[in-house]
Order: structure tokens, then C-alpha cells, then sequence
């Protein structure tokens, strides 16, 4: 018997298909082992040894322990993961798994294959080679890395900087990139300026024209600064008769880009289909495991020739020969590393243009027509440029023109980009010809500031953190949503904004970190990494030379003391925190010690026990508060308001409460409220307008004719119908599900466990306890949310989101709680023994009040 090994059932399942009777084919649910969330779990002193445990969730044990038992009775062990170096290290883990429990066979063979097609998979098993070490080097050095970053840097940041969550070799540089474009955006100086454009017409057709020459003049974007100037020119255009003294037309050819890689793929689909990286990748490897489109993770450009005419008979059949060029297209990689560049993502069949459903499907779209596209004909244009003079010769007009003469790859697919571009201008003008004086509507003076540079959005981050060299396009998705989980980040309108905890980390690691936040460093990281993976270094040699430095560092930054270090913040964003004042005061000027008379007000950064605030040095006397990040004289309220409700006309304000943001309409005890939340980027009035209508009504039910609902609660979006609910996936649920989905949904809920209340789904799930060795789960409880190890629950505190509860956190609140021991259940029976002195009603009345709380604490824990 032959045993294939992959990561996913999905995988498993259709490659056993294709391979017969003689193949049993298991899935390990992607990586089987990890480094052990602890200290010591790398050991530099040691050589850099490296301590790996399975993976403690029962699903896991059960699926490791299944590869066990079919590798003692396997002839033949066929690591078949993916074509990768994640892949090779989950190969890497299995065949050391099963080599450590001696269940490994005598013969072992690795294959890939690009795609899930039967074809590739039977070739793929014809061509069996050895494990690649390098890049299991490379995969040894980048965990131990990131190991060792993180476990070393975040205790310091708990100690010295409080509300500061963790820190990551990548992910602290994208923060810092997100944070840096905060700042420029703040310190931004917006410039007037004018531009000045006539309304024209010829032959019927109307167009625009502008002034590019004021009184002899070359106008550039600036030249007009004010209005007077504005005017002057407004006034020369509206006064002079302009005829056209040169037509100049310059034909222009666009040839299409490459299909997609990793990346491309990533940034392309948060721009036309609004896709968060994550999602992009979810939906990319459905299809991929699907057989749809080959596989998804890779920074290669090219195609296999196979591929390449599959595509050309593709477009023979759909478009006229014109369409197909005499010769196919080879694009070349920008990869530094050929071993981990692969194929382009690229549909498996170019006779299928559609496959999967909902989202899926529109990816597979995406992805087919670039790669259509990518094999297609040259578009050709025309670029007309007409310049109008007036009779003096002093000012001139200039009208600019696109015209589409053949489409050619355009047919099927054009590339969007995040900013328009000032050359942009796909206007049709009319025929023209040197002495025509074309009709003169109108003029217009139209004022202008310039912009300070953009916020963001996902694919031009992820297009920043390529260019720089900064991680690798597959880890993108992770280390972004890491960003928005720790709340360093928040989206608006699909673009980022960095939260004061980010920036107060920024800042943090750019005052005493420096060199491991800067871009070069981190891209130079990634450069010996791949050197490892290619074999031309040793990942051990890497780690030393990091942790040589790194490691004195983060000790002598845990030497200092928290004041201090709040000290050098304090100083370090004092351009931040302290603007100038519009009044004239000093920037940190204490308006609370001014108002009361005091003397010697001054505003400071201060460090607390949930983040950083502003507070003034004459405390305890002045309890002047303003929350970080916040310029000016405010409490730390971050309300705004949105707009007005379009039926009550009622303002509607977005603040900031105890549980995070949310939207309110009214005042007082009428207002209606609704959180705002995690899900939506695009957050604006409209979306407020339809939380605060919740709940919807979805319909009646077609059997009981009552009502079904649709609202969000305490944990998440949810149906409810006749006392019965069924959860939803996302917000947008919530609005978008229809009667018939709602029906089946409540059905579904109702027919688990027998119509009884479904098992709580843990919030957030770790690795094993390292004391008791039971899995450890963020779980809702009755009285609030509660970390257990299956033995020890432990309370998470009120000011806690159980989301942001970290492992090391988890580790220390079950720890601590198992010392105390358990409750003492019996407490209660001396109650009554004390109602016998009257002298202790008191006493008797406090203990019996305590019954309640003491309930509470043995239902928890």
C-alpha cells in the first residue's frame, strides 16, 4: 500500500481519485507540529536546538496518530504537500514525526505538483525526489527567527510599555509604514493653487481645453496661487479668440501584464472586488484545492508551455486571429530565489471560464482573464494633443485626447490602479485642423489644495512591503490581519488608519529598537534568508549574527525602568503630542492648572496601567486627563459626528465607549445605540443608519408565520425566530441573507444535538498548557468570558477583550488560578452560625450578600 500525505481533506480527497485503489490518501491538516509557545523552546546556547511539539487540539492528535497507524502497514511513504518551503517543512515534520514513533517505511519519496489535475498528479508521482534540506533550513531559520523576536521583545514591551500587545519581525515594519504615512499626513501643509479651463466646441462635439500659458508664461501645476492671479488669467482666456496652431497625434501601444502572482493577486483583488488579503487567499485555495486554478502561493510570472497554448487556442476560438499574437508572451520572474518561484496562478483549463460560486467565483474570474489576457495582442491607441493660441501669442490652451484604435488584450482584462494619474485622459475629441478656431463656452477658475499622500489601502501596502523586500507575499495576509487583530490598526473605507496603540509602539521600537524596525534591516533579513533556502549560507550562522546583537539589546532596554521610558517617549513625539497652540500658550500648557490658578502646569506623557495617556506634572492636584494621541485641551472623547438619519433627521455621532466604538442617534435615555463592528472596512453613515435599524426583519416563516430576525449580540450576527437562533458568518449577513438561506439555516441549528442548545465555540483557541499539557480556549461564559485548559478556568478581566487575550497571558491567568486552588464550596454552611449572636447581624447580612458572587465564582472556575 502506497500512503500520500497532503494538508487538506479537500486535497486529499480529489488526488486519491486520481490515483487509485492502490493509494491511501491522508490529509495532516496542514503543519502537525510547532515550536512550543514558551521560553526555551529555542535554545541559542545550544546551538540554536529547537523543541517541537504536535499540536495539542484533539482533531490533530486523532489525524497524527491515524498517519501513524497507515504508515506502519504503508509499503511506501509519498510526501505529496505543497511546492513550497511551508510545504517542504510539513513533509519535513511528518517524516520526523513518524521516524520518532518508528512507523516511517523503508521507502520515502517527495513529489509536487503545481496544480490538482490528474494530469499533473500522475506525472508528478513518475518524478519522485528526496526532501530539499535548503529549504528546510530556510523554513528552520525563519520560525526560529520569529521566535525569537517575538518571545524576547514582547516581555519587554508588557514590562515597559502597558497596553502594548506584541511585536513581530514583520509585522512591527508594516505597522511602522502605516504609522509613518500617519505622519506625514498630520505634518501635511496643503497649497492653493488654481487651474484654469476653458469649455469648448467643434463640429458638435464639446470638450475641455487647458491653460498651460499665462502672459508668455509655461504653467505648471502650481504657477496660479491665488485667486487674483486666477482671475487675471480667467479673464485673458474668456477675452481672447484662440485658433488651433498645432494637432499633434502620437499613436501608443499598452501591452498586458503577467498573470498574477501571490501579490499581484492579493493587491488586484482588494481593488476590484474590495477582498481583504485574507479573504483573497481563503477563495484562492478553495479553488486550488478544487482542481480550478493551479497553486496560489508563488512569485513566478511565466507559464508552462502547455498552459501557454491552451490559453492561444483559447482565444483563436472566442476572438478573431488579430486577437492572438504571432508569438506567445514569456514574462521573467523578479524573484531572487528560483527555487521558491513557481508557476503563475492561472486557470487549470482555459476552456472553463467559470467556476466555484459567491466570492470564489469571482476570483476564478480575476485570475482567468489575467491570464487570458497575459497571452493576448498588443492594444493599440492614439494620443492627440491640440494647442489653441490667441492672436498675441502670449497664452495658449491645450486640449488632450485617448482614442482606442484596436483593444486588443483590453478586449478582456484592464489593470486597475490605486491613484489616477494626472496624464490620464481617455477624452474624444473632434477633428482639427491647424487654423480652426473652435466655439468658446465658457471659462472656469476652479480652485485646488494639494493632497497630502494617501492613506493605505491593502494592496498598496502589500505592494509597499514587496518593493521594499519586507516578508514574502504569502505571509502578507497573516501579518496584516495580526495588525487589525492587536488593534494597532483599524480600517475606514478600506484604508488604514494607525490607532494610538500602534503608534505609541511605533514609536517604542523606533526610540530603543531601531535598527530591527528599519527597512533595510528587515529586507536584508529576508535576502540571507534566501540565500539559505538556495544553499549558499547556513541558517545557523544567520540566527547568531542576529542574536549576537539582539539579545544585549533587549536586555539592556529591560534594565531600564518604566518612567524612563516614558520619559524618552514623552520627548521623542513631542511634536506629535504637543502641537503648536492656536492661542499662543506653550505647547504643553495645562488649560485645567490655568483655569484654577495654578502655577507651574505642565502636560506630559505618562504611562498607566491600561496604555499611555496625557497628564499634567501638578498631579495629584490637577487631575487633568487626555487620552494618547489626542492634540488639544479634550478629555480623551473621540465622538464625531456622521451625519443626520434621513427619516427622524436626528444627528447621528460615532464615539468611543467602555467596549470599544460604536454609533449613537438622540440623546439621553431615547437614544439608540449599536456597536460598531470588526468586519466592516468600509464603515460610513449608511452603515450606521441600517446597525441603529436593527433588528431586520427578514420575513415570516413560511410554517409558523412569526417573524424571523435578523440582529447582532454579544457574540456576533444571529437569526432568531419563535425563541430559536441561528448564528451568522459576518455583518454583512446580517442585511444580505434572504427567506429562503434564513430557513434553512434555523433548520440546520435546530436539527444539532436533537433542537438543544448548540455547544459554545470557543473565541480563540492556543497550544497545550505547559504544566498541565490540556488545551487551552478563550470560552463565553455565563458571567462573562473565562481561558480554561479543560481542568483551571480562569476569569478574563472586564477591561479585557477575551480576542486580545495573548498565549503568554493565557498561560500566567491558568497558572495562577490553579495555585490558589479551588473554591471553597463549603463556605457557605458557617453563614447560619453566625445569625446565632445578634451582635453579628451585620456580619451575618455581608456574608449572606457575598452568596450570589459566590455562585458566580463556582460556575466559572
Amino acid at each position: 500500500m502506497n500512503l500520500v500525505i497532503v494538508e487538506s481533506p479537500a486535497k486529499a480527497k480529489t488526488i486519491e481519485k486520481y490515483l487509485g485503489k492502490d493509494f491511501k490518501v491522508l490529509a495532516s491538516y496542514g503543519h502537525v507540529r510547532d515550536l512550543p509557545p514558551k521560553d526555551g523552546s529555542v535554545r541559542p546556547d545550544e546551538g540554536f536546538a529547537m523543541d517541537w511539539e504536535v499540536y495539542s487540539d484533539k482533531r490533530n492528535r486523532e489525524q497524527v496518530k491515524a498517519i501513524a497507524d497507515a504508515a506502519k502497514k504503508a509499503d511506501r511513504l509519498i510526501l505529496a504537500t505543497d511546492p513550497d518551503r511551508e510545504g517542504e517543512a510539513i513533509s519535513w515534520h511528518v517524516m520526523d514525526l513518524l521516524k520518532k514513533r518508528k512507523a516511517l517505511p523503508d521507502e520515502v519519496e517527495r513529489v509536487t505538483f503545481n496544480a490538482i489535475t490528474r494530469q499533473a498528479v500522475t506525472e508528478a508521482m513518475k518524478a519522485p525526489r528526496q526532501l530539499d534540506t535548503d529549504l528546510i533550513d530556510a523554513y528552520l531559520g525563519r520560525r526560529a527567527l520569529d521566535y525569537l523576536f517575538g518571545f524576547t521583545l514582547s516581555p519587554v514591551l508588557w514590562r515597559k510599555l502597558p497596553g502594548a500587545k506584541s511585536a513581530g519581525r514583520v509585522q512591527s515594519v508594516a505597522l511602522r509604514l502605516v504609522c509613518e504615512r500617519e505622519r506625514e499626513i498630520e505634518v501635511f501643509q496643503p497649497v492653493e493653487y488654481w487651474s484654469v479651463t476653458a469649455k469648448m466646441e467643434h463640429d458638435g462635439t464639446a470638450f475641455d481645453a487647458r491653460l498651460v500659458r499665462f502672459d508668455g508664461e509655461k504653467l505648471d501645476r502650481l504657477s496660479i496661487g491665488n485667486k487674483g492671479t486666477a482671475d487675471a488669467a480667467k479673464a485673458a482666456v474668456e477675452q481672447g479668440r484662440f485658433t488651433v496652431e498645432d494637432v499633434e497625434t502620437k499613436p501608443l501601444k499598452r501591452s498586458p501584464a503577467p498573470p498574477f502572482t501571490t501579490s499581484t493577486l492579493q493587491q488586484e483583488a482588494s481593488r476590484k472586488l474590495g477582498y481583504s488579503a485574507s479573504h483573497t487567499m481563503r477563495c484562492a485555495q478553495s479553488l486550488y484545492e478544487a482542481g480550478s486554478i493551479t497553486y496560489m502561493r508563488t512569485d513566478g510570472v511565466g507559464m508552462d508551455m502547455g498552459a501557454i497554448m491552451a490559453c492561444r487556442d483559447a482565444i483563436a476560438t472566442r476572438y478573431d486571429s488579430n486577437y492572438k499574437p504571432e508569438k506567445p508572451r514569456f514574462y521573467k520572474t523578479k524573484a531572487k530565489n528560483a527555487q521558491e518561484a513557481h508557476e503563475a496562478i492561472r486557470p487549470t483549463d482555459f476552456a472553463k471560464d467559470r467556476a466555484g460560486s459567491g466570492d470564489e467565483a469571482k476570483l476564478y474570474d480575476l485570475i482567468f482573464k489575467r491570464a487570458m489576457a497575459s497571452q493576448m495582442a498588443t492594444a493599440q491607441l492614439e494620443r492627440t494633443i491640440v494647442t489653441m493660441r490667441d492672436p498675441t501669442a502670449k497664452h495658449e490652451l491645450r486640449a488632450t485626447g485617448q482614442v482606442v484604435k484596436f483593444p486588443g488584450f483590453l478586449a478582456v482584462y484592464s489593470e486597475s490602479f490605486d491613484e489616477k494619474s494626472d496624464d490620464d485622459d481617455d477624452n474624444l475629441l473632434p477633428v482639427m485642423r491647424k487654423g480652426d478656431a473652435p466655439a468658446k463656452k465658457a471659462v472656469d477658475a476652479v480652485q485646488h489644495f494639494t493632497q497630502p499622500p494617501p492613506r493605505f489601502s491593502e494592496a498598496s501596502l502589500v505592494k509597499r512591503l514587496e518593493e521594499l523586500g519586507i516578508g514574502r507575499p504569502s505571509t502578507y495576509a497573516s501579518t496584516i490581519q495580526t495588525l487589525r487583530d492587536r488593534d494597532y490598526v483599524r480600517m475606514e473605507k478600506n484604508r488604514f488608519f494607525a490607532e494610538d496603540s500602534g503608534r505609541l509602539l511605533t514609536a517604542f521600537l523606533e526610540r530603543f529598537f531601531s535598527r530591527y524596525v528599519a527597512y533595510d534591516f528587515t529586507a536584508e533579513m529576508e535576502d540571507e534568508l534566501d540565500e539559505v533556502s538556495g544553499g549558499r549560507a547556513e541558517y545557523k550562522t544567520l540566527l547568531e549574527n542576529f542574536w549576537r546583537d539582539f539579545k544585549p539589546k533587549s536586555d539592556e532596554v529591560m534594565e531600564r525602568q518604566p518612567s524612563e521610558v516614558t520619559e524618552v517617549l514623552d520627548e521623542f513625539l513631542a511634536d506629535f503630542l504637543f502641537p503648536p497652540r492656536e492661542d499662543g500658550n506653550p505647547a504643553r500648557f495645562c488649560p485645567l492648572c490655568a483655569e484654577q490658578g495654578r502655577e507651574g502646569g505642565e502636560l506630559h506623557l505618562r504611562g498607566g496601567r491600561y496604555g499611555a495617556f496625557i497628564g499634567c506634572v501638578n498631579y495629584p492636584e490637577c487631575n487633568f486627563r487626555r487620552k494618547f494621541g489626542q492634540p488639544g485641551d479634550g478629555d480623551g472623547s473621540e465622538d464625531s459626528v456622521m451625519g443626520e438619519d434621513p427619516d427622524s433627521g436626528l444627528p447621528i455621532e460615532r464615539k468611543t465607549g467602555r467596549f470599544g466604538p460604536y454609533v449613537q442617534m438622540g440623546e439621553g435615555k431615547e437614544a439608540k445605540r449599536a456597536s460598531i463592528p470588526k468586519d466592516l472596512d468600509d464603515f460610513d453613515l449608511d452603515w450606521a443608519i441600517k446597525l441603529l435599524a436593527l433588528p431586520r426583519i427578514v420575513g415570516q416563516h413560511p410554517e409558523t408565520g412569526k417573524d424571523i430576525e435578523a440582529a447582532i449580540g454579544r457574540y456576533g450576527p444571529y437569526l432568531r425566530h419563535d425563541g430559536k437562533y441561528a448564528k451568522l458568518t459576518s455583518t454583512r449577513d446580517v442585511f444580505d441573507t434572504g427567506m429562503n438561506a434564513a430557513v434553512t439555516l434555523l433548520a440546520e441549528a435546530a436539527n444539532r444535538k436533537g433542537g438543544g442548545r448548540a455547544k459554545a465555540e470557543p473565541i480563540k483557541a492556543f497550544g497545550a498548557h505547559p504544566d498541565s499539557g490540556g488545551e487551552m480556549k478563550v470560552m463565553p461564559g455565563r458571567y462573562g468570558p473565562y481561558v480554561t485548559d479543560g481542568t483551571t478556568n480562569a476569569t478574563i478581566p472586564k477591561d479585557m477583550k477575551p480576542e486580545d487575550l495573548t498565549e503568554e497571558q493565557a498561560i500566567t491567568m491558568i497558572t495562577e488560578k490553579a495555585a490558589k486552588g479551588p473554591a471553597k464550596k463549603k463556605g457557605r454552611k458557617k453563614a447560619p452560625a453566625k445569625k446565632k449572636a445578634p451582635a453579628k447581624k451585620a456580619t451575618a447580612k455581608k456574608t449572606a450578600a457575598k452568596k450570589p458572587a459566590a455562585k458566580k465564582k463556582a460556575a466559572e472556575g
